[in-house]
């Protein structure tokens, strides 16, 4: 599948109907309450942090398909990962969202989470991609909730 949109679509799609990682994590020690008063999604993240890994991850809430989908895929990148490989995505991500990282020319580490390069395009959505990762962020900060339109 060559087509960008075709393969952002069915991603989408795909993470919104059978979401990864969705649910309680019952042994989590961070928890944060992410809120987009645009779109009005809601959700909240449970982290299990041993060390510096981030050993177990997932997400519950409402939300609309584009933030399901980066929260489903985000928690399977950053499960296993150390808090500051984490924090780069997290940065890398809001980046590339936002248009200030072109995946296709510049160095990152995003792998299959550049199929949200094109969400750069779609101003009304960038916050619903970025939910997920400011909500993470705000977790790791110890934060209880944080809002799209609150600072990072």
């Amino acid at each position: 599948m060559s087509d960008p949109r075709a393969l952002y679509q069915e991603v989408i799609l795909d993470h919104n109907k059978k979401p990864r990682n969705f649910g309680v994590l019952e042994n989590a020690n961070r928890h944060a309450e992410g809120h987009n008063p645009v779109c009005g999604d809601h959700i909240t993240l449970h982290v299990k942090i041993d060390g510096e890994e981030v050993s177990g991850i997932s997400f519950e809430g409402q939300s609309c398909a584009i933030c399901k989908a980066s929260a489903s895929m985000m928690t399977g990148q950053v499960k296993g990962k150390t808090v500051a490989e984490a924090e780069t995505l997290i940065q890398e991500f809001r980046e590339m969202a936002t248009g200030k990282l072109d995946v296709h020319a510049q160095p990152h580490h995003l792998g299959r989470l550049t199929v949200f390069a094109g969400v750069s395009e779609l101003p009304s959505r960038v916050k619903c991609a970025i939910l997920p990762w400011h909500t993470l962020h705000a977790a790791f900060k110890e934060l209880d909730n944080t809002s799209t339109e609150k600072d990072f």
